[in-house]
């Protein structure tokens, strides 16, 4: 069986989250022969892969959102002018307007892989459907501003589209967005395959959280942006044999942005529990009281949030000491401005160790915390809780599911706060520091709760299942 994985901005560039959960998948099935369509920002990322590849990963296609025009071997042609036929003139219609889209025509255009991206955007075509569109509803607004916006948009989106994907059984998006747009295209060309689609977070939910926060888009385009993004992802609902959502209302997110309820299956994160058996614990002479944020440094993490919080606590009680663990090489200036906060805070007991194992630090943590403004369902929880420690988190994601229980009565493993609520998060660390017993049976409840639901194990024959529904193939898989 050949099984293609689409993935957008993770896989084999960053590690940890999904990154992890991708390799993981990759060598629990060494009878499968795996492909990876990478998707990226641009070129500059190009082979600086994180990851040593698994033996059955046998190929990997880089795809850029943001590229020269490539047409044919290696040649850049700006002059190639697009012809389009009467359906896909008329599908250009539909995707712009967000109507019924014809994606079997806009397919079309890039079926040959000699359109050239330049000369669709150039065209008298798309200004003629963009012209029509901007008429019809936003004449408002200065048209050069609405003309390049949209060009903006298509841009990337038919960069993706050039992609050519490989041949295969199954193509796995570990999102919609331009990962769904890729496999619904492959699935589209070869007929016979199957399309899943697993979302760790809600794609289009966190474009939208992005977009409404971004500054380098404003006004009425901040709609238009959000509303490329539903198109695109319904798109991938749509052409999809399987969704996999990691918690119930993940699929009840789905379903409110049209996936068919049919297609629709829970799946939870797993982790290898037992790696957290024998690890290193807390020395009986360490006084303080550690805090462990494990994460990669990036805005939607809000380490700046958590710095900020975290001082507050550690003015009401000096024992506490926060370790921030992780990579900051996503986001190096935003990595230098919560290094810069901590500074102009003087901040005390906080140390940035960089990237670590984390069977190698999180046994000496008391507590864990988390104050992303977004998840699915983190990793960085369950494997707080295979160490039995505890966890602060934002309410984001399947946090409060994860920390309170959804199927048992073990109690609570943790405190959830809001997001950005820097008194409530100050005030969760105090109470977790002030009785260390409790935070100790906190963290045995969180052990419970991970042994019963979210095993690695139980994860895996799952989509041993699932991949074996779809190829009618008998599954072997790895246990460990």
């Amino acid at each position: 069986m050949k099984v293609c994985f689409i993935a957008e901005g993770c896989y084999p560039y960053e590690i940890g989250g999904v990154s992890s959960w991708i390799h993981s998948i990759i060598n629990t099935f060494p009878d499968i022969e795996f492909s990876l369509i990478a998707i990226v920002a641009s070129r500059e990322n190009r082979g600086k892969f994180r990851y040593t590849l698994p033996d059955n990963l046998t190929s990997v296609t880089e795809v850029y959102l943001t590229d020269f025009d490539w047409v044919g071997k290696g040649k850049k042609d700006k002059k190639q002018r697009a012809h389009l036929d009467s359906r896909q003139r008329d599908a250009l219609k539909t995707l712009v307007s967000g109507e019924n889209v014809d994606w079997e025509g806009i397919f079309s255009i890039f079926t040959t892989n000699r359109t050239s991206v330049d000369a669709l955007l150039m065209s008298p075509e798309f200004l003629d459907v963009i012209m029509a569109f901007y008429k019809e509803k936003y004449s408002k607004v200065p048209f050069t501003d609405f003309l390049w916006t949209m060009r903006s948009i298509y841009l990337t989106l038919f960069l993706a589209l050039k992609c050519d994907p490989p041949e295969a059984d199954i193509y796995h998006c570990v999102a919609t967005g331009y990962a769904g747009i890729i496999g619904s295209l492959a699935k589209s060309r070869y007929p016979s395959s199957r399309l899943i689609i697993t979302e760790h977070g809600i794609y289009t939910r966190e474009r939208e959280e992005e977009i409404i926060r971004a500054k380098w888009v404003q006004g009425i385009f901040k709609d238009i942006w959000i509303e490329q993004f539903r198109k695109m992802s319904l798109c991938a609902y749509n052409y999809a044999d399987r969704v996999t959502a990691l918690f119930a209302q993940a699929r009840l997110l789905q379903l409110e942005l049209g996936c068919p309820p049919e297609k629709t299956v829970v799946i939870p994160n797993g982790i290898r529990t037992e790696l957290f058996s024998y690890i290193p614990q807390k020395p009986e002479d360490d006084t303080n009281f550690n805090i462990g944020a494990i994460l990669r440094i990036t805005p939607i993490k809000d380490v700046k949030t958590m710095i900020t919080a975290f001082h507050y606590a550690n003015q009401r009680n000096p024992r506490l000491k926060l370790w921030i663990m992780g990579p900051s090489a996503e986001n190096e200036d935003y990595a230098n401005e919560c290094m810069e906060l901590a500074k102009s805070l003087g901040a005390k007991n906080i140390v940035f160790t960089g990237s670590i194992k984390t069977t190698d630090y999180i046994g000496k943590m008391d507590m864990t915390l988390l104050t992303s403004i977004s998840e699915g369902q983190p990793l960085t929880v369950l494997e707080s809780f295979a160490a039995k420690k505890p966890c602060v988190a934002t309410n984001v994601g399947n946090c409060y599911g994860l920390i309170y229980g959804e199927t048992d009565d073990f109690g609570a493993a943790g405190i959830v706060v809001p997001i950005m609520n820097i008194p409530a998060i100050t005030d969760a660390l105090i109470y977790m520091a002030e009785d260390e017993a409790r935070c100790r049976a906190m963290g045995e409840n969180g052990y419970k709760r991970v042994l019963l639901k979210y095993k690695n194990n139980d994860m895996k024959k799952a989509y041993a299942e699932l991949y074996q529904a779809l190829s009618n193939t008998e599954m072997r898989w790895r246990t460990i």
